[in-house]
């Protein structure tokens, strides 16, 4: 039994002394660390960005093809989307599964909510949305696609929005829904129909007002205005490759990767080797910009002075940088075969870049644009810092 004088010194402890004498030495924030995807092996690689090294590997996360993951608000614990249907819920500071659940059978990403507390999963298979409290991963809501022709629609495009908003589009029936989850057993759910053909993936602006679906079945953008929904959803760009021949599409641009810098959104063209430069504040066209193939990702640094694109296959081993003032491109890199994504630090001084097929993460300074360390990692794809914990859509 503790005498009571030494539990009172107990309690007068520095903090890192207790720490130390129950064998944790080290304390540590979670502002510059992240995670990396190994697709192949079904696990993931914590990271720190400060001295750009892995600190520890998570197995056991099933089929992670097309992963990505959000982050809870203090940045501690990730949430995993796998293809496989599998959520699984991971703690960066201790290096541990905390959690996995299979919630359906085919997934396509997720998003958190904007207290935190919810966590949404977008379904191909059996389609729809379902709901998970952040904590315990017990589903709390279950949002069948049903489109309005009475039959069931894969989901894309899933992000947060303010006010407890989830904004989602129907692939199968051309819709765009809203998911209001102020009173989570209870969500409402108002339906835009006939937003266009094939609404394939989306994005919500930074500042969570516009959200913007990807139409795959015509050309075109939806985009609905989050303050003004009696307006309906939009159409813009819609004359855009109007009597051209499409270019084969070898994998979809990813929307939530689309830039916006310098009061303009840089789109990644489909089937395309453009990008597309748009007016945000009019969502006009304001030119195209030649690439050097089929772009992906197209995102820009934290600043908004740089957008960085890669590439599709066969020519997946490039990166470009748009320099956002002149709109001109001002640097062509070749990392290797298999550039599957890219993540700013923080602030922008630095970017990690997956390079799958040569099992390795490289990390560039965005303005030399030299290499500063390579990173051995088995077949990686995306790549997540906790500095998305505090970022709308992402």
């Amino acid at each position: 039994m503790i005498h009571l004088s030494t539990f009172r010194f107990l309690l007068a402890l520095p903090l890192f002394f207790l720490l130390a004498l129950s064998g944790c030495t080290t304390l540590r924030g979670v502002g510059d660390m992240g995670l990396i995807i190994e697709r192949a092996s079904g696990r993931i690689q914590i990271v720190e960005t400060t001295g750009k090294t892995i600190l520890s590997q998570i197995k056991g996360l099933g089929d992670l093809s097309h992963a990505s993951a959000v982050y809870s608000r203090d940045g501690r614990y990730a949430f995993i989307f796998g293809r496989d249907g599998g959520l699984t819920k991971v703690d960066l500071l201790s290096g541990q599964l905390v959690k996995r659940v299979m919630q359906a059978g085919n997934s396509i990403g997720g998003a958190i909510s904007q207290d935190g507390t919810l966590v949404a999963v977008s379904n191909y298979t059996p389609g729809g949305v379902r709901i998970f409290d952040s904590r315990s991963l017990e589903m709390i809501a279950d949002i069948p696609a049903i489109g309005a022709d009475g039959e069931p629609s894969k989901v894309v495009g899933l992000v947060d929005a303010p006010g407890q908003l989830f904004v989602f589009s129907l692939f199968d029936a051309g819709e765009i829904w809203i998911a209001d989850l102020s009173q989570p057993n209870r969500p409402t759910i108002k339906k835009f129909t006939q937003i266009g053909e094939q609404p394939y993936d989306g994005l919500i602006t930074p500042d969570g007002r516009h959200y913007i679906a990807g139409l795959f079945g015509e050309d075109g953008l939806a985009l609905l205005d989050l303050w003004h929904l009696d307006a309906g959803v939009k159409k813009i760009l819609k004359n855009y490759g109007k009597g051209e021949k499409k270019l084969p599409v070898y994998k979809m641009p990813h929307l939530e990767g689309w830039a916006m810098a310098g009061g303009m959104a840089f789109f990644p063209a489909v089937g395309r080797h453009e990008i597309m430069v748009v007016e945000t504040k009019n969502w006009q066209e304001v030119t195209r910009i030649p690439v050097h193939s089929q772009p992906v990702f197209a995102m820009g640094r934290p600043d908004g002075r740089q957008v960085w694109v890669n590439f599709a296959f066969p020519d997946n081993d490039t990166l470009q940088v748009i320099d956002v003032p002149s709109l001109s491109l001002i640097k062509t890199l070749k990392p290797g075969k298999g550039v599957m994504h890219m993540e700013f630090t923080p602030r922008g001084e630095h970017i990690w870049v997956s390079v799958r097929d040569l099992d390795q993460v490289h990390v560039y300074h965005t303005d030399q644009f030299d290499k500063l360390a390579t990173l051995p990692t088995e077949k990686p794809s995306g790549i997540f810092f906790s500095s998305r914990a505090h970022k709308i859509g992402l």
